[in-house]
């Protein structure tokens, strides 16, 4: 009998919109960063690769970001750290197809690390304990294209920049044709990036030694969309 009452109860409570059912968990989603905290750094490559694969193919993954904006409020644990450019055409979380909270993305004109970039690069390695940096040139950068050119720059800010990109320029100018020059450098000045980012940081250097943190060098190719990767699992440029 009291069975019976409560059933009746309930059934009129759901009947009035007073009591809702019960909702279904979320599904997990593939870009939510929760449980992949332990991820390697391969399967966070692998990731970002599949990524690209669905920014080439134009099909990015659908994504519900309120509540996930919601859930990282309070706290952030990314998957990847990348050193890019600050080039417009440019941005990681679309050429990898990532969301909030995916990838803790440093970007300066091109892909230098100065002190401040080093120190956000420490910060997401130290405290947030990412396993991959992966350093990103891309096709025709004109930071690249001005180091190139051994013109004077207009300001010192500039020059800093210019500097900073001479030496993957000089590196380039020993092996590439005059019309090759650019790409060439453009690939030199990645390989200079990731070195001087272990050249000048314990933090980074430590890391990697020990096996907690991959550096993985690559070129975004303006025309395809194309993330291509220049080195290759052995070649760490420790």
């Amino acid at each position: 009998m009291m069975r019976t009452l409560c059933v009746a109860i309930v059934l009129s409570l759901t009947s009035c919109g007073l009591l809702q059912p019960a909702q279904a968990a979320p599904a997990q989603h593939s870009s939510d960063i929760h449980g992949q905290a332990n991820a390697s750094a391969d399967e966070v490559w692998n990731g970002l690769m599949a990524g690209n694969n669905r920014f080439l193919a134009g099909k990015p993954e659908a994504r519900d970001l309120v509540p996930l904006r919601r859930k990282l409020a309070s706290g952030q644990s990314p998957k990847a750290i990348i050193l890019s450019c600050s080039d417009s055409r440019v941005g990681p979380e679309l050429i990898f197809d990532q969301s909030l909270g995916d990838v803790f993305v440093v970007r300066t004109a091109g892909n230098v690390a100065d002190a401040v970039a080093l120190g956000s690069i420490e910060y997401a390695v130290d405290h947030l304990h990412s396993p991959l940096l992966v350093v990103l040139g891309h096709q025709k950068c004109g930071a690249v294209s001005a180091a190139c050119s051994g013109e004077k720059m207009p300001s010192k800010n500039l020059d800093a920049i210019v500097e900073k990109i001479g030496p993957a320029v000089t590196q380039a100018k020993t092996h590439a044709r005059p019309d090759d020059l650019l790409e060439s450098a453009v690939k030199e000045n990645v390989h200079r990036s990731a070195a001087d980012v272990l050249a000048n940081s314990d933090i980074v250097r430590d890391a990697v030694k020990s096996g907690k943190l991959s550096v993985i060098e690559a070129e975004y190719e303006l025309d395809s969309g194309k993330v291509v990767r220049l080195n290759m699992p052995a070649d760490t440029r420790k």
